[in-house]
């Protein structure tokens, strides 16, 4: 990170308990140095073993981001990113409306059989992430299933975390996969207005859907972290939370050129 996107992640990043004084050891390293480890990690795709010497100890590293991920650290960094890139957008910073899609990826030798499957629409055997994000394309929710799970059915519960989660949102937006008895459902348990947004019968060649291109290109932004263009982790809980990684990166980086 250079010294303008320190400035900002230190800024939203959450106040470890033994500085509130609830107990708990220290942070051994600098929390510039590991979190300059993990992206590293997350955007050149290396394993943990292969790290760096100029960075701390793998293991230490590795540890750090897990430690993060369980304990609901780097989602909280992540949250306070999108609602300051919100509010420099001119926005506020909870979001009314969203979209939701989502991407199969193929899965590495790593990924146990168990957490795997096919996905015979796309013909990609694997894991797919389903996502749902803002208008300005900034992650909401984030789920990894097997490939094989339809995006109706893992919507029943991306949508209910994402009312447990936003308050203010009541309307989304997705493509004919969703329709169904999912758009009554929605309506019904969450209480929100799943709209369909459909191409036209008389478009020919690539067209640009409305609404629905701003979560294309949140998969797009993803694909810029090579650890994220297969899937090699053995949990899909943290292939979650390298979602997460990839966008505070991505959010840092639009927080520090604004500010600069």
């Amino acid at each position: 990170m250079s010294d303008a996107e320190w400035a900002v992640v230190r800024e939203a990043l959450p106040v470890p308990s033994w500085m509130n004084g609830k107990g708990g050891q220290p942070e051994g390293y600098c929390h510039r140095q590991m979190l300059d480890a993990v992206r590293y990690v997350v955007a050149g795709g290396i394993t943990w073993r292969a790290m760096p010497g100029d960075f701390p100890v793998w293991d230490r590293v590795y540890a750090f981001a897990r430690r993060w991920g369980t304990q609901g650290l780097l989602a909280e960094l992540h949250d306070r990113l999108r609602g300051l890139v919100r509010e420099d957008a001119g926005r506020d910073p909870e979001p009314t409306a969203a979209i939701v899609d989502s991407q199969s990826v193929r899965a590495a030798a790593t990924v146990p059989a168990s957490s795997r499957g096919y996905d015979a629409g796309k013909k990609v055997p694997g894991r797919k992430r389903h996502i749902v994000v803002d208008c300005l394309g900034l992650l909401l929710v984030v789920m990894v299933t097997t490939a094989s799970v339809h995006d109706s059915n893992a919507a029943v519960d991306l949508l209910e975390r994402l009312r447990r989660r936003f308050k203010k949102i009541t309307l989304v937006w997705a493509d004919g996969g969703y329709a169904g008895r999912l758009v009554t459902w929605a309506m019904e348990r969450p209480q929100l207005t799943l709209q369909i947004v459909k191409r036209s019968d008389d478009a020919a060649g690539f067209v640009v859907l409305p609404r629905r291109w701003c979560v294309e290109r949140t998969f797009a932004w993803l694909f810029r972290s090579r650890r994220l263009v297969r899937d090699c982790e053995t949990l899909p809980a943290v292939h979650e939370q390298m979602v997460l990684w990839s966008m505070t990166m991505l959010m840092s980086r639009r927080l520090a050129r604004r500010r600069a």
